[in-house]
């Protein structure tokens, strides 16, 4: 990832004073998130709160992908809509909402259906991808691309009052391939509202320690939630030498 230096405004200065004066993160770090692109991969449950928390943090320029349109059944965790969105395209409302959160960010949104044909238009140039997807089958699409071209990739998932995250990094961790050979069958599974939210700030966290250089990645690492219970649970994971994706590459 390369990093400009860039001039701050005295708002944003403002803006985002109390982030900045966190030791570990200062003005370099704020300086390596304004120049940071960022793929979001769905707008959904877990999208909603990784764009509001990537956007008031300050990364530089977002890219968005969703092709659906909101539906009332989607309120209970999409949080970047309200009634009056239902029927309108989601990344427009997206977008036009982050920028009254912060204008200093820039958005970019495409109403396209993510495969092999479209996955590297879409991703650009983006500095790292996060999986805030609700099937399986885009999600090894964009295993995929991230294990060819060494991209960061942030997973996640969620059921119910449960969900899991880790950080992919080919080839320094397994892939998705790895932790889930197989995609379950589809099914039109629960959803409590406050897990993708949770699981959505988890994300975002990963994202933000990675452009800063703060902290540690999941590498290596299914971070487990059970909000049953309110316990996590870190499973360590290997690659598999086996995997058709790892292997390949």
């Amino acid at each position: 990832m390369g990093v400009s230096k860039i001039n701050f405004s005295p708002e944003e200065l403002t803006r985002y004073h109390r982030q900045i004066i966190y030791p570990d993160w200062g003005i370099e770090g704020q300086n390596r998130i304004k120049s940071a692109t960022v793929f979001i991969a769905g707008a959904g449950g877990l999208g909603s709160p990784v764009l509001i928390y990537l956007t008031v943090a300050g990364v530089g320029r977002l890219r968005i992908c969703d092709n659906g349109t909101v539906e009332l059944s989607n309120l209970n965790r999409q949080i970047l809509y309200t009634d009056k969105d239902v029927n309108q395209l989601k990344v427009i409302i997206a977008r036009n909402y982050l920028k009254q959160l912060n204008p200093n960010v820039e958005v970019e949104f495409f109403s396209k259906t993510i495969s092999p044909d479209t996955v590297e238009e879409l991703v650009g140039d983006a500095d790292i991808i996060v999986d805030c997807l609700d099937n399986f089958e885009t999600r090894y699409c964009l295993n995929e691309y991230a294990v060819k071209r060494k991209l960061p990739f942030v997973h996640a998932g969620i059921e119910g009052l449960a969900g899991q995250l880790t950080f992919i990094h080919h080839p320094y961790t397994p892939c998705l391939r790895c932790i889930i050979p197989f995609a379950p069958p589809p099914k039109l599974f629960p959803v409590v509202g406050v897990t993708p939210g949770i699981l959505g700030c988890l994300e975002a966290n990963e994202v933000l320690k990675y452009l800063t250089g703060i902290g540690s990645n999941l590498k290596g690492i299914l971070l487990i939630w059970n909000g049953n219970d309110t316990e996590f649970y870190r499973i360590e994971i290997a690659k598999d030498p086996n995997c058709p994706v790892c292997k390949t590459t």
